[in-house]
């Protein structure tokens, strides 16, 4: 490592010009990666309700579909408005009520049961089909074409208008984030660093190491949206405090060293062999997020541990070439800082660790169970906000028309009509079915064969399967949907064994499965990857435990605020938090623990060893976190995102919590345990 400082020290013309080209292939790479906005498609590929969208896709052509409200619109018209959207590129079909009864005959005529699905107060529902899966970028598109050609006449539903408008809120605030992220963190740096430059230098140094990261993305094909706006505020505070420790290192070697580049070298070696543990462990806690069966971990872990690797490389590299060329004026822009002293604190922790002690232990149990039972939703449409046109259209389907969780049944051709006939009675005496509907049963409403188009039969039938549109009363992932589920489920199954319930409410209840599942695995993975990183740094068996324990604590209280609150999170928030809050707070923990041991074996009392390890490090920890806590706490205040602002928020207030536990609660646990530690 030092000829590689050295190396750096004397190419710093070199490091720039490799920065420069890296940064250009970075944007292509950003053009490049697609941006994935529909969460349902990180769901396994081998479930069954995953293997029933593809045969909708494969064998009906349906790829997607809208439930579209058309509000104050005559049906001549509304067969004029089919015809346009049908000519939309990835548009499938387009169908109305009027395809099938005419607009010459009175809507009296026909059957009450059959004209309430489609019209109600001036209201008609127009089903749309798409050549292609939810989240296409051919789907989106027409989405957002059928938006331009219906005007405000059309409300368009479904999970792709959600899609799209999540997409169009996602870009609109992303720059903000990283705004609010950067002018945050921006203030706690130069309150903290004694130079008005250094902090721009450092945070223009991890603004491209997040370039980089976020460039490098298009070898992965596509990213999520939540993983995109959440990399750059991430990567900033988990990578800050290994620029301030180089930077602090460089400073303190000027100060033993004439030649500043001599002097740099030296930092960046101290830099490396000081952050090599702490990064590692940051690293190993995001990968963690691949065990995830639902595979937004992956994305979200390889992102981000990606990010970290690269932020340490850059802190190593292109940090220290932007402080040697900019020394100069470094040294010119130097204040005083604004420098917290911890003195009455840690001497009051050091006097009373006992208590703490005894205070921590009480409080364990009871915070654990407040994170065990805090409480989440699946349902997307309750991450976004009210006002989105596709929100308003779901509320318009499910208050005027009652459709609030359409699912289709996929069943093999060959089943004669009479067991599928006998199998909707069975269906539509089940608890909150609303109406099940197939090709026979439109007949046996009084629609004969002749009245049908043509584009109706594709849609019921295929080569190998015949389909069957039924609707429930019941809200998409509530527990009376998915019971629902598994009753029908049931029912069709005796008839066909290789039979699927497919459309979002299967699919979320799916997800609510899986989630629960990884909610388990991820924390226990991520502890157990930690600690074995941990045994390996520290090169003992008991301070691991002690401070995966001190920082489990801090997750469980971090929970725990949103369990009393009252809180209700989305999914996601609690699966991702606990090892990003672990994975980004186990350097504090790694800084005191490491510090006070060497106090020890020079020959210390425990207590002047904590008292000096505890004046030594709080001031960088506090920073840090601080830090941590301003690249993420605006975010969650402004996003209209929930799933990005509640996890922002979670994140922000962990690392207030995190650092609270390793300044307080960290040197009692050390000092209760100062026997097995220091043997």
């Amino acid at each position: 490592m030092k000829k590689f400082g050295e190396f750096i020290c004397e190419h710093v013309k070199f490091v720039f010009i490799v920065s420069l080209i890296l940064l250009l292939l970075s944007f292509i790479g950003i053009k490049l990666t697609r941006i994935n906005y529909d969460i349902l498609v990180y769901l396994p590929e081998d479930i069954e309700t995953i293997k029933g969208q593809n045969i909708l896709t494969d064998d009906f052509n349906l790829g997607a579909f809208s439930v579209t409200v058309i509000e104050n619109m005559s049906s001549k018209d509304i067969l004029k408005l089919e015809q346009k959207i049908s000519e939309v590129e990835g548009v499938n079909r387009v169908v109305s009520g009027y395809d099938i009864i005419g607009t010459t005959l009175p809507l009296e005529m026909f059957p009450s049961e059959l004209i309430d699905k489609i019209h109600k107060n001036d209201s008609d529902l127009l089903l749309i089909t798409f050549n292609d899966s939810t989240s296409t970028e051919e789907t989106l598109s027409a989405v957002r074409e059928i938006k331009e050609i219906t005007n405000s006449s059309c409300k368009i539903g479904g999970m792709s208008a959600m899609v799209l408008d999540t997409m169009d809120l996602s870009e609109k605030e992303i720059a903000i984030y990283v705004i609010i992220a950067v002018a945050l963190c921006l203030l706690v740096l130069e309150l903290s660093i004694d130079s008005y430059l250094v902090p721009i230098l450092l945070l223009a140094n991890i603004g491209i190491a997040i370039l980089f990261n976020l460039g490098s993305n298009f070898i992965l094909g596509n990213i999520s949206y939540i993983t995109k706006a959440l990399v750059a505020v991430l990567q900033l505070g988990v990578t800050t405090d290994f620029s301030i420790f180089l930077y602090h290192s460089y400073e303190n070697k000027k100060t033993k060293y004439k030649d500043k580049k001599q002097a740099m070298s030296k930092a960046i070696t101290e830099t490396f062999q000081s952050v090599i543990g702490s990064s590692l462990t940051t690293i190993a806690g995001f990968l963690v997020l691949c065990t995830m069966r639902l595979t937004l971990g992956t994305d979200l872990g390889i992102v981000m541990a990606k990010g970290v690797f690269i932020g340490v490389i850059c802190v190593v590299t292109l940090f220290p070439a932007l402080l040697l060329l900019f020394d100069k004026y470094i040294e010119k822009t130097k204040h005083k800082t604004l420098t917290i002293k911890f003195d009455r604190l840690n001497n009051f922790v050091i006097k009373h660790y006992k208590t703490i002690f005894t205070i921590f232990i009480c409080l364990l149990i009871p915070a654990y169970l407040a994170y065990s039972k805090v409480d989440v939703y699946y349902k997307i449409d309750e991450s976004l906000p009210k006002d989105l046109d596709s929100i308003v259209a779901n509320s318009i389907l499910s208050e005027r028309f009652n459709i609030t969780s359409p699912e289709i049944i996929i069943l093999d051709r060959n089943i004669k009509p009479k067991q599928v006939n006998e199998m909707i009675e069975k269906i539509e005496k089940v608890d909150g079915i609303d109406f099940v509907l197939s090709y026979s049963k439109i007949k046996e409403l009084g629609i004969t064969e002749d009245m049908l188009p043509d584009a109706i039969t594709p849609i019921f039938e295929s080569d190998k399967y015949q389909m069957l549109l039924l609707n429930s009363n019941y809200g998409i992932a509530t527990n009376e949907l998915n019971n629902q589920i598994e009753e029908i489920n049931a029912i069709i199954k005796s008839y066909d064994k290789n039979s699927i319930l497919a459309g979002e409410g299967p699919l979320m209840k799916d997800l609510v499965t899986i989630s629960d599942n990884d909610f388990k695995s991820v924390n226990t993975s991520s502890i157990i990857c930690i600690l074995i990183i941990m045994l390996i740094v520290l090169r003992s068996l008991a301070l691991p435990f002690l401070l995966i324990i001190a920082i489990e604590f801090a997750i469980f209280a971090n929970m725990g605020f949103a369990y009393f609150g009252g809180v209700i999170l989305p999914f996601v928030a609690p699966i991702v938090l606990g090892t990003i809050q672990l994975g980004a707070t186990i350097d504090y923990a790694i800084l005191m623990t490491t510090t006070y041991i060497e106090k020890r074996k020079s020959g210390m009392p425990k207590k002047n060893a904590m008292l000096e390890t505890t004046s030594y490090c709080s001031n960088s920890i506090f920073v840090s976190g601080m830090c941590f806590f301003a690249a993420t706490f605006g975010v969650g205040v402004y996003s209209e995102l929930e799933m990005v602002g509640a996890l922002c928020t979670l994140i922000s207030r962990g690392a207030i919590i995190s650092m609270i536990a390793v300044i307080m609660i960290l040197p009692s646990i050390l000092l209760m345990f100062d026997d097995v530690i220091c043997m």
